[in-house]
């Protein structure tokens, strides 16, 4: 059966999807698209590119995310990471953080629609061989979202884009914050649905609010696909759910225990190579929320994890699945005797 990989996708999230996150979330699904955290154009071309670039080879199918509003460089940089293997190269236009604001990109770039699709189309003249997509909003500030939305996918569509994943909130630059972005202004999930239905020949992914995985579903049958933020991030079960639920894969559910088991080699690997163990117990702290030992597990991890390093730093990550361990043995016992 070929899957689909754009039907169910984890945003990328800054400081948050890097590639021990990816390889993490990839123990629990095999189909779903992941992305890495946006990087600049500009450091990729003047920067170190095999830290930023790099990734497991186990991340697949895995996007780059591409911060720039020059055509030429954002073309240099797709090539790039097309070099390194990426699966899909995406351009955002939805970020409303200052730090983008200053460097003008970001949800600025849906006010310069012509030149977006001019980034694309030099983006798409670089790499030939996988897809250019763009990530946006449906308008910024005080625009007409229904213009401000089809004006601009209309014409970055004509630089080739087939694929718009749209956070069905408008970002104001002025007056919020990045975080207050993320909720405050109004979901409109009608008005993607209406852009899919008037375009339907473009890929739309909706994307925004999708809390659970039971939310995300029902929305499958008016969009090309979904896409989850915090809610995979902060309780990274329900992407064990994903492969069956949405995917229709013949494959069993993949329970958290499982999933970090899955990934301790990752791990001791990592930490032979010199990766503090935080940097991988920071993605894994939602894990078993509502469960017993959760408590237990979230505080061997926070307090122990924090500047631990080396090999032998394994056995706190063991300590704390091992509490886990302990806790289910009781329920299971006590349901027994129920």
């Amino acid at each position: 059966m070929e899957f689909k990989p754009s039907r169910f996708s984890v945003a990328p999230m800054m400081d948050w999807t890097d590639r021990h996150c990816r390889a993490f979330h990839r123990c629990f699904t095999k189909h779903a698209l992941l992305y890495t955290e946006m990087v600049t154009a500009d450091a990729i071309l003047h920067g170190d590119q095999h830290r930023l670039l790099s990734y497991n080879d186990t991340e697949h199918p895995v996007g780059l995310q591409l911060g720039g509003s020059d055509p030429e460089k954002l073309a240099l940089a797709a090539k790039l990471g097309a070099s390194y293997g990426y699966d899909e190269i995406n351009l955002n236009c939805g970020c409303p953080s200052d730090r983008v604001q200053s460097g003008a990109f970001g949800a600025c770039l849906m006010k310069d629609p012509v030149r977006v699709s001019d980034c694309v189309s030099a983006m798409n003249e670089a790499v030939s061989d996988i897809p250019i997509t763009v990530k946006c909003r449906i308008g910024v500030d005080d625009d007409d979202p229904y213009k401000r939305l089809f004006e601009f996918v209309d014409e970055v569509s004509k630089s080739g884009c087939r694929h718009f994943v749209v956070h069905a909130r408008k970002a104001w630059l002025k007056g919020l914050s990045a975080k207050q972005n993320r909720s405050i202004p109004p979901l409109d999930y009608d008005l993607v649905a209406k852009l899919k239905a008037e375009r339907p020949d473009l890929e739309i992914v909706l994307n925004g609010g999708l809390g659970t995985l039971e939310t995300a579903l029902e929305h499958l049958s008016r969009f090309d696909g979904v896409m989850i933020g915090r809610a995979a991030y902060h309780k990274p079960e329900l992407l064990g759910l994903v492969d069956r639920k949405v995917f229709g894969a013949d494959t069993p559910v993949v329970e958290a225990f499982e999933a970090l088991q899955t990934y301790r080699p990752y791990m001791v690997a990592q930490l032979e190579a010199g990766v503090h163990l935080h940097g991988m117990t920071r993605h894994m702290i939602g894990c078993f929320s509502g469960k017993g030992g959760a408590r237990q597990w979230r505080r061997t991890l926070s307090e122990k994890a924090p500047g631990a390093k080396g090999v032998e730093s394994i056995a706190i990550f063991d300590e704390a699945l091992e509490s886990v361990a302990q806790q289910l043995v009781v329920a299971e016992a006590e349901q027994h005797v129920g």
